[in-house]
């Protein structure tokens, strides 16, 4: 089984920016923790972080041809204004589930509105980095199961 995680942009920049909302730990740091989650639950991983919208839809676009299974994604600043990244979602039909770091419901107004999370069917918001865990081991046991007709 093989997901894609996708980050958002300033990602790359955990352990750097507003400690007091995203922790100290650095992405290199969640990218090892994901790598072990995937050693741990039996799926291969392919983490993909960019600050460019086009990127990012390119990426999702591609996990369509690449036998990609499900998508795990952080659009960070993108969630509250890319329908480009909602219409590619919508177009690949994979499996998707959205991750936020931060609560963001608990933020400003204009991040309670999520277009990427229209098409995804689960949500992990606000449980720092243990939000990615536990979006992988939603998928996992969902395609696993044979509820969405792929895999074992």
């Amino acid at each position: 089984m093989k997901l894609l995680i996708v980050n958002g942009p300033n990602l790359n920049m955990l352990g750097i920016r507003e400690k007091h909302i995203y922790g100290d730990r650095d992405y290199a740091a969640l990218c090892r923790m994901i790598e072990g989650w995937a050693g741990e639950l039996g799926c291969e991983v392919e983490l993909c972080q960019s600050n460019h919208e086009g990127a990012i839809v390119d990426r999702i676009q591609q996990a369509y041809f690449d036998g990609t299974d499900g998508i795990v994604i952080n659009p960070a600043a993108y969630t509250h204004t890319s329908v480009a990244i909602l219409d590619a979602l919508k177009a690949v039909q994979l499996p998707a589930v959205e991750v936020h770091i931060s609560d963001v419901n608990a933020r400003e107004p204009f991040r309670r509105l999520s277009y990427a999370g229209m098409a995804c069917e689960a949500h992990f918001v606000g449980m720092g980095f243990e939000g990615y865990r536990l979006a992988m081991v939603y998928l996992v046991e969902k395609i696993g199961n044979g509820e969405l007709g792929i895999g074992n």
